[in-house]
Formats: structure tokens, sequence, C-alpha cells
């Protein structure tokens, strides 16, 4: 069901609900842009929105450079202040703050940033205490960046992977654990206590026939992992078995599976964002996966996807995303997810 829509100035890539009361129906958005020529540049916005009444009232656009991805943090920063960070093209890792004012409401106001590497940042991930950063980077590193007092400070560093480390994410249940997932096609677990590159967990390249774009542990299910791949399948392992990590199920979705999103209340419902398919509502329980919806109304990939957290809606609420036509939707699924 069609809720709202807009457009923006940018091709669109990334869509994030902030998860805290008061302010869950701020919704954060980002955009990338390659100006190509002799001296290409790499430019981009984040947008902030408000979604009382299920309208997209935009509130603030911070022109950045170009973002591949942006994320709330889980719980503040030790200090009860809820944090946005970007990930972007310059190499650098901004993070925002939410200010409250009479006059403007909500805005975010930049509180550090750091040039943390020469290659571009990729994707980024909260621990979950929200006092360190994990961070894909474009020669196939991973950063580990830890937040505190505003001030962020690169504590570890390592090649991981041969090609563009395009997903890394903490383990939910264990902060030592990093996930990163890269165009090499593999799937890898490192242990960050010491030199993670010799501190590899397991590192899985059969799986994924092609580039891994997506890892999303389960928040209901400690030893679940859900990835995504360019192959179009999305997978569920069962990390329990690290040294060789069980492919418990797949399901096919079609156009490469970019971005995977828990339902905040219902196990096993995902929201993903296909690329070259739309997006699908997919379900998965007792070691089998369904599509239970798709929706097809963007004409462009399909990069960002979230679902709305608060608790004063009956029914499911999504943001969507996509690319060149830089379309970002309100959707609420037709489906009835409980069932």
């Amino acid at each position: 069901m069609e809720v709202a829509h807009c457009y923006l100035e940018g091709n669109a890539d990334a869509v994030e609900f902030c998860p805290h009361e008061p302010y869950t129906k701020l919704l954060a958005a980002s955009t990338y842009n390659l100006q190509e020529g002799d001296s290409p540049s790499r430019s981009g916005s984040v947008y902030l929105f408000d979604i009382k009444d299920l309208g997209l009232n935009l509130v603030q656009r911070i022109e950045t450079a170009g973002v591949f991805d942006i994320r709330w943090s889980h719980g503040g920063d030790g200090g009860g202040n809820v944090a946005l960070a970007q990930a972007d093209a310059d190499g650098c890792l901004r993070v925002y703050k939410i200010d409250e004012t009479e006059d403007k409401g909500y805005t975010l106001r930049e509180v550090c940033g750091e040039k943390i590497s020469s290659s571009m940042c990729l994707c980024l991930d909260w621990d979950q205490s929200s006092t360190s950063i994990v961070v894909g980077l474009s020669d196939g590193s991973a950063s580990v960046v830890s937040f505190t007092d505003s001030k962020l400070e690169t504590v570890q560093e390592w090649k991981g992977h041969d090609f563009e480390v395009w997903t890394a994410s903490f383990d939910l249940n264990n902060a030592n654990l990093v996930y990163t997932g890269s165009d090499d096609c593999k799937f890898s677990c490192w242990d960050i206590r010491d030199n993670p590159s010799n501190n590899r967990v397991f590192q899985n390249s059969k799986a994924h026939t092609m580039g891994v774009c997506c890892i999303s542990p389960n928040p209901s299910d400690p030893y679940s992992v859900f990835t995504g791949s360019y192959d179009e399948t999305l997978r569920v392992w069962d990390m329990r078995s690290v040294s060789r990590p069980v492919n418990e199920t797949s399901v096919s979705l079609g156009g490469g599976v970019w971005r995977i999103k828990h339902h905040p209340s219902l196990s096993g419902v995902v929201l993903a964002a296909c690329m070259h398919n739309g997006f699908a509502v997919a379900k998965v329980s007792d070691g089998k996966g369904e599509v239970m919806e798709s929706y097809k109304k963007h004409e462009s990939l399909a990069y960002g996807a979230d679902w709305y957290r608060g608790k004063d809606q009956k029914r499911s609420v999504v943001a969507t995303c996509s690319f060149y036509d830089k379309l970002l939707r309100l959707w609420m699924p037709e489906t009835d997810l409980t069932s």
C-alpha cells in the first residue's frame, strides 16, 4: 500500500529509520553522485525526514561527499545520545547527533569526522554498545574505529579480502567478532581482540557464487546470520559450527540481494533490497524460506530499505529507495506478516 514518496536531489542508496524513542519518526536517507571527467568527484547528501502523519516531511539536507552507507547507533554512545554514522567516498567516517530546537525541531549536527583511509568507505556497522564502528573499504580492508567522547580513533585495520568489502557487521552477542563480505565471494569472520589477519575464525568461499553484498545477524536468534549476494540468493547460516558454518536454507529473490533488514518484532521476517528485482518481504522458519510479497514500484536499482520501529502503527511501515530514479518511498506491506 502506497503511503508517500518524494524525489531526492541525487542517486538514492540508503534509508534508515531511527530506532530510538522519541526519535522513531525520523528517517535518514543518503545519496551518491559521481561526476565523471578528467578530475572525477563524488558528492552526496544526507537527508533527515519527519514521517509524522505518514508523510515525508523534509527537515534537513546536509551536503557532503558521496555517501555509501548510513547507520543509526544501537544504544546511544553511552551517554544516552543517539548518533548517525556515515561512510563516504572520501575515505571518511562521520558521526552526527540529534539536536532539538524550538524553531527547527530535530536536526543533525556533525560531532566528529575522520579520514580513516585513502580508499573509499563502502559500509559500516555499530557494535551493540555503540562505542565501536566497523568499516568496509574499497581496497579489501576493514577497520574498527572507536567512538568515545565524540572522538573517532582507528584501533584495528586489516586486509582480509582481494576486492571491495561491501558489507561488514559485528556479531550481536560477541563484540569481538566481526563478519565481512566482499566482491571476492568470501564470507568471513574475524576475532578483533588481536591482529584480526591472524585471527580469522572462518572463511567460506564456496557458498556464494558471486560477491557478498550484505551480512545481517538475526536479532531474535543468536546463532543465525543472513547473507545476501549478487548471485540473487538470501542465505541463512547457523553459526554454532564456527569452523565450518552450516548453510541452513536459501531463498531465491532475484536481482542481487543488496540489503537485508530484520522485522523489529517478527522473528524470521526480513525486508530485502534486490537491486534489479525491486524489494521483497520474505519469511524464514523451520529451515524453509518463502517470499511473502514483492514490491516493484521503483524503476531503478533497489538499494535502501528499512522498517519503521515506532509502536504507534498497527501495520508495518517500510521505507525504500532506488538509485538512478532518485526515488524514496514509504509503503505498507499488504500481506499479513503474522500468518
